[in-house]
């Protein structure tokens, strides 16, 4: 009963917004919007949905104020091996978030959480994905650069002010493969989970792998694989990355001088 339930309420769901997606210019964000109303966890106000927006189980999903979502943009809240099954997912959106064009943020497992706290901005083609009872978290006023991929049943944690260029990879989790006589496949995973704290640079082309957590304050230069963790206030370049000089903080600067 439950399960007809569940599968009654996404067919709804489809039927909405595939009908609304499509209507035209500022008409269509203002009626959009209303009818979202009903259906969505929650939408604040002066929400800007363009055109050609798809979620699917959009009732896990909560949007904060004063958010734009792009054009071509899809959000999806379900559990992907079964899209009409019932999913205690979520996706939260905060406020004054900037959602570009072919940004795709899914949950693909059970239990997974996604979360955008206020003024963060993914650029065009941003890939974001929680596994089985996954979690990513991005702070504050971080960018996240075209084409990024963030994943993992593990946990990945993004601190506030953050700078992420494009291209750019982390990975909250890893593939076993210690055994040859096995397929890498059956090894399992590590799901130690990635931390890269406040006010952090990753260049363009980073990669950064389960259990590593990059300090506040750190530089990682184009194309660097992040295996180990990095200390606060390091520069670090290379594959795998090593640190190569650190930041001097102001205060002390003026201890020297």
């Amino acid at each position: 009963m439950e399960r007809t339930s569940t599968a009654n309420l996404y067919k709804k769901e489809s039927l909405i917004t595939a009908l609304i997606e499509w209507i035209p210019r500022g008409s269509g964000i203002v009626l959009r919007n209303s009818i979202y109303r009903s259906i969505f966890a929650r939408i604040g106000h002066s929400v800007r949905i363009q055109t050609g927006v798809e979620f699917i189980q959009p009732r896990n999903i909560e949007i904060g104020n004063n958010v734009n979502i792009n054009r071509g943009a899809f959000l999806s809240s379900a559990v992907l091996t079964n899209k009409t099954q019932a999913s205690n997912n979520k996706i939260y959106i905060g406020d004054r978030v900037h959602i570009e064009s072919g940004v795709r943020i899914n949950t693909a497992g059970e239990n997974c959480s996604i979360y955008f706290h206020e003024q963060v901005n993914l650029d065009c083609g941003v890939d974001i994905k929680a596994h089985d009872n996954g979690l990513i978290e991005i702070g504050a006023a971080t960018y996240i650069g075209p084409y990024t991929c963030i994943a993992g049943p593990g946990s990945v944690k993004i601190g506030k002010n953050c700078l992420i260029a494009s291209h750019s990879g982390i990975y909250g989790n890893n593939h076993k493969f210690a055994d040859p006589s096995c397929s890498i496949q059956e090894q399992g995973l590590t799901c130690k989970g990635v931390v890269i704290e406040d006010d952090c640079w990753l260049g363009t082309g980073v990669k950064v792998l389960d259990g590593v957590t990059i300090g506040q304050g750190s530089v990682i230069g184009a194309g660097a694989v992040v295996t180990k963790d990095i200390p606060p206030y390091s520069v670090a370049v290379g594959v795998p990355a090593k640190v190569i000089s650190k930041r001097q903080l102001h205060q002390e600067l003026l201890y020297q001088n």
